[in-house]
C-alpha cells in the first residue's frame, strides 16, 4: 500500500468537513470518469507516444490524456490548465496527481502532447474510437441523419506579428450580420442524437457542399434546415435510399406557404436534436471561438470535443 504524503492527506481532509457538498465540477468529473473508455483511447495514442529510454522519462500517457481533456472541458489555455491543476484539488484527483510526490505537468509538456495529437491527426481517430466503444455499449447508429453546421468565431483583429487575420479563416454573412471564422459541419443520428460524422471548413463554405461527407450511406431519411434544400441529387449519390426531409423554403413570390411551414415545424421537432451537440461543445465547454491559427489544429480540437460530447450525451439522467 502506498504511503500517504502530507499533500495527499490534505487533499482528502475534506472528508472531515461536515458541511462540504460535492460541487458541479465534482459531479461532472465523476460522471466523465465513468464514461470515458480510457484504455481504448490510450491505445489509439500509444504507438505515437514517446517510450521510456535515455533522458527524462515521459509523463504517463493516461495522465496526459486526462490533463488534455480537462483543458477541453474547461476551455483552458496550456498555462491556464497547469494553474488550474495547481489550484484545484478536484482536478488533481481526476488527473491523478499527488503534489507530495510529483509536479503538475507544465504547460510546455501539455503543448507537446497537443501537438502530437495534431500532427498525427489523432483527434479524428479518438472520435471514431469513442463511437466504436459506444456501439459496443449498445448505442447503434440508425437510418436517419440530421445535418447542420455552426460558425466558430476567429479573431478578426490584425494586431499581431503578421499584421493580418488568419488566412485559413474567412467571413460569411448570416442574417444581417457578418461573421469571421470557421464552420463545423456535423451529421447526427436522428434517434440517439449522437454525432457520427464531421468536417471543418472556412466559414464561407456553404453548408450544402459538405452534405456527402456527413452521411454514412445507409440513411432512409435526411433532416436539415433550408440551407440543404434541393440537394436530392447529392443525397442520392451517397445514400441511394434516403428521402429528403430537409426544411422547405416557405416564402414563394412574396407569399408564405402555410402548409410548407407546418411541415417544417414537424421536421424541426426531430432536427432540433442536433442543437444538443452544439449546446454541449459551445455553451457548456466554451468552444465559441477558435484558440489556434489554421484549420487543422482547430479541426483536431473539434473532433475531440465531438467524441467527448457523444460520451456526455449518453450519461445516465437522474430525475429531480
Amino acid at each position: 500500500m502506498k504511503q500517504q504524503t502530507l499533500s495527499m492527506a490534505a487533499d482528502q481532509a475534506e472528508g472531515f468537513e461536515l458541511h462540504r457538498r460535492p460541487t458541479r465540477r465534482d459531479v461532472f468529473l465523476a460522471t466523465m470518469e465513468g464514461l470515458v473508455p480510457w484504455s481504448a483511447l490510450c491505445a489509439v495514442i500509444a504507438p505515437f507516444y514517446p517510450k521510456p529510454g535515455r533522458g527524462r522519462p515521459p509523463v504517463g500517457l493516461e495522465r496526459m490524456l486526462r490533463m488534455y481533456f480537462v483543458q477541453q472541458w474547461f476551455n483552458l489555455a496550456d498555462a491556464a490548465c497547469e494553474d488550474a491543476l495547481l489550484d484545484s484539488t478536484a482536478l488533481r484527483r481526476f488527473v491523478g496527481i499527488d503534489l507530495g510526490r510529483e509536479r503538475v505537468p507544465d504547460a510546455t509538456t501539455l503543448l507537446k502532447f497537443r501537438r502530437l495529437l495534431e500532427q498525427n491527426e489523432l483527434g479524428a481517430e479518438l472520435f471514431h474510437q469513442v463511437n466504436a466503444e459506444l456501439q459496443d455499449r449498445g448505442w447503434q447508429i440508425g437510418t436517419g441523419t440530421i445535418v447542420d453546421a455552426t460558425i466558430i468565431a476567429a479573431p478578426s483583429a490584425t494586431k499581431n506579428a503578421d499584421k493580418a487575420r488568419d488566412p485559413a479563416m474567412h467571413q460569411t454573412r448570416k442574417g444581417q450580420q457578418w461573421h469571421f471564422g470557421m464552420k463545423l459541419h456535423i451529421g447526427v443520428d436522428s434517434r440517439t442524437g449522437l454525432t457520427h460524422s464531421a468536417a471543418v471548413t472556412a466559414a464561407n463554405v456553404h453548408d450544402k457542399h459538405l452534405i456527402e461527407d456527413l452521411l454514412h450511406g445507409d440513411e432512409r431519411r435526411v433532416y436539415g434546415d433550408s440551407a440543404y434544400a434541393s440537394q436530392k441529387p447529392l443525397m442520392r449519390r451517397h445514400a441511394p435510399q434516403a428521402r429528403d426531409f430537409t426544411n422547405e423554403r416557405t416564402r414563394k413570390g412574396g407569399q408564405v406557404d402555410e402548409a410548407a411551414r407546418s411541415r417544417n415545424r414537424n421536421k424541426s421537432r426531430i432536427r432540433a436534436r442536433v442543437e444538443h451537440v452544439f449546446a454541449v461543445i459551445k455553451r457548456l465547454w466554451g468552444f465559441n471561438k477558435v484558440r489556434y491559427r489554421g484549420l487543422d489544429k482547430n479541426a483536431n480540437r473539434s473532433f475531440v470535443l465531438l467524441g467527448l460530447a457523444n460520451l456526455y450525451l449518453t450519461r445516465p439522467r437522474t430525475a429531480g
